[in-house]
């Protein structure tokens, strides 16, 4: 673990980790705006049928008198499920019986009623402009938001699969500028897309850089930042999307209008781009994989900017090849996909890695994207998760520190997941609680993102951790697509989306405790780093407790 010893002498927590923490937080609260965005463009407004009546300024001769709207609504638009006007139907005649004093809502059959054949009147007074009352996306076509939601999540999948490769042969650096410029054009893109089509279309070629943004942000951090303050980065990373969806909130409350909101969180990142250029490439992935001039490079740089001129002037080629020396001559030998499932010691945790990543795109993505089913104010709701979210990371940076990643995974996993099975218990009247239970049980996965986030990293060498990070991140994103689709139970059963939400991050979490514990280890390198620390691991277990405190590492 050579270049730990490396990074310690030019700077493992100074200025340029300080300023490198900012620069990369900033566009991720941007990019969780791109995540929960269709909350507010896409949000759902009330809706009724057109009809000539109400909406053509003319009443017909057999009209009785001057009626006023309401009365003009009743005898137009039959009544809906919650007792206001049916969202779907409307009725093919007036129905002027209804306004006669003994009569009920009951004097008509549905042989009277037909669907929205003229269209449908949206109620704009909370959104002037959404994307469903776009291009209707209501009554039959309600299925349409859920797809297109998982289109995106879809592009968000392929481009983890994509990304993580990429990134471990191009370079973390590459890869994360060019996503930023990737977001910019597509999101901008969006924002003029004629046709849900195309919408569906633009949105998806944005998300393909969101995995992107994501995955090498947190390895740039990662790989950076030495192992005593390893947590603290990457709680600061994930605290991004905290601020981010606060961002959401206040955006989307002074923007109104779906492509005046998609626009605004889609410009910021041309200056992402632009300034990107100035942040460093890893200096451990450029030693591993054999780019030695470029990564001493950078180290002499680090060391400039945390003010370490000195030992930067004293670092050579020959003592970075002789501190990196096991290390090179282990990491010749090409790594692949293949020897993440292959591999002794790193089999079994890709699996269970993997599966915890699931537990969150699937869970988080089916509850943060429909906020509207907690049948309270949106812009509230979305910064209280905010705050939440902000809270329960700032929690997990105590518990990682304290319990270690095992027990916080799998506790963050099962806990989050009990606080959704008790939602769905929860009488539907009973809003105050329901919301609660929601916001915690998302607090309780805002934590086990964290986890995860830090944990992935440490679990696999440098040679494979962005393949890794990006196999997880696929496996999040494969449960996200899920994620909206499973709401489409609710029609079987309200409480059977939440069952589901609620069992799959239980049983993630009681699998989680299979991993072994990377808490106060230095990041492996190699695939052979792994297996040493798996075998020094067991070695220290069958000494006993006296030995173990005596040779720990």
């Amino acid at each position: 673990m050579a270049f730990s010893e490396l990074l310690d002498q030019v700077g493992s927590l100074g200025r340029f980790q300080a300023l490198q923490a900012v620069a990369l937080a900033v566009p991720l609260m941007w990019l969780t705006t791109q995540n929960v965005l269709e909350n507010f463009s896409a949000a759902v407004p009330a809706h009724r049928c057109w009809v000539p009546l109400l909406d053509n300024g003319t009443a017909p001769a057999s009209a009785p008198g001057a009626l006023g709207p309401d009365a003009l609504l009743a005898v137009s638009i039959p009544p809906g499920p919650h007792r206001g006007p049916h969202p779907c139907r409307r009725f093919r005649h007036p129905q002027w019986q209804l306004l006669e004093p003994n009569a009920t809502a009951t004097n008509w059959s549905e042989a009277a009623t037909e669907p929205c054949v003229d269209g449908w009147v949206y109620d704009r007074s909370t959104f002037t402009s959404t994307v469903v009352a776009e291009w209707d996306l209501v009554c039959d076509a309600q299925a349409l938001k859920p797809m297109a939601q998982s289109i995106f999540l879809a592009g968000v999948l392929v481009g983890a699969a994509v990304t993580g490769q990429a990134s471990d042969r191009f370079g973390r650096k590459l890869v994360l500028t060019w996503s930023y410029l990737q977001m910019a054009v597509w999101g901008t893109a969006t924002a003029f897309a004629p046709t849900f089509a195309l919408y569906c279309l633009f949105r998806f070629l944005g998300a393909l850089a969101i995995a992107g943004v994501m995955m090498n942000t947190a390895t740039l951090l990662m790989e950076w930042t030495s192992t005593r303050a390893r947590v603290l980065a990457m709680t600061f990373n994930s605290l991004g999307y905290s601020f981010g969806m606060v961002l959401m909130a206040a955006v989307a409350y002074g923007v109104r209008d779906w492509a005046r909101l998609q626009l605004a969180v889609s410009v910021p990142f041309f200056l992402c781009f632009v300034y990107s250029w100035w942040l460093a490439e890893s200096a451990r992935w450029l030693l591993i994989t054999g780019r030695l001039e470029q990564g001493l490079r950078e180290l002499q740089r680090v060391a400039a900017i945390n003010g370490q001129r000195a030992v930067g002037d004293a670092l050579t080629m020959e003592v970075v090849l002789s501190a990196m020396q096991e290390e090179l001559s282990a990491s010749r030998a090409p790594a692949s996909l293949g020897h993440l499932l292959c591999a002794p010691g790193l089999g079994l945790r890709t699996g269970v890695s993997t599966l915890c990543w699931f537990a969150f795109g699937f869970t988080f993505f089916g509850l943060a994207l429909d906020l509207q089913a907690l049948d309270s104010n949106l812009f509230l709701l979305q910064v209280l998760l905010g705050a939440v979210d902000m809270a329960a990371k700032l929690g997990a940076l105590l518990l990682l520190s304290c319990l270690g990643r095992r027990p916080t995974q799998a506790a963050s996993l099962v806990l989050a997941g009990l606080c959704i099975l008790a939602n769905a218990l929860a009488p539907r009247e009973m809003r105050p609680l329901r919301s609660a239970l929601a916001l915690l049980g998302l607090g309780w996965i805002g934590v086990a993102f964290t986890c995860v986030s830090i944990y992935t990293g440490e679990l696999f060498p440098t040679v494979l951790r962005m393949t890794a990070v990006g196999l997880g991140q696929m496996s999040a994103r494969g449960g996200a697509i899920l994620g909206p689709l499973v709401r489409l139970l609710g029609v079987h059963h309200p409480s059977l989306p939440l069952l589901v939400y609620g069992a799959v991050p239980v049983l993630s979490g009681l699998t989680a405790l299979l991993l072994p514990e990377t808490q106060h280890l230095p990041l492996p390198d190699t695939i052979q780093d792994v297996q040493n620390q798996s075998v020094k691991k067991a070695a220290h277990g069958a000494r006993g407790p006296a030995v173990l405190k005596s040779t720990q590492f």
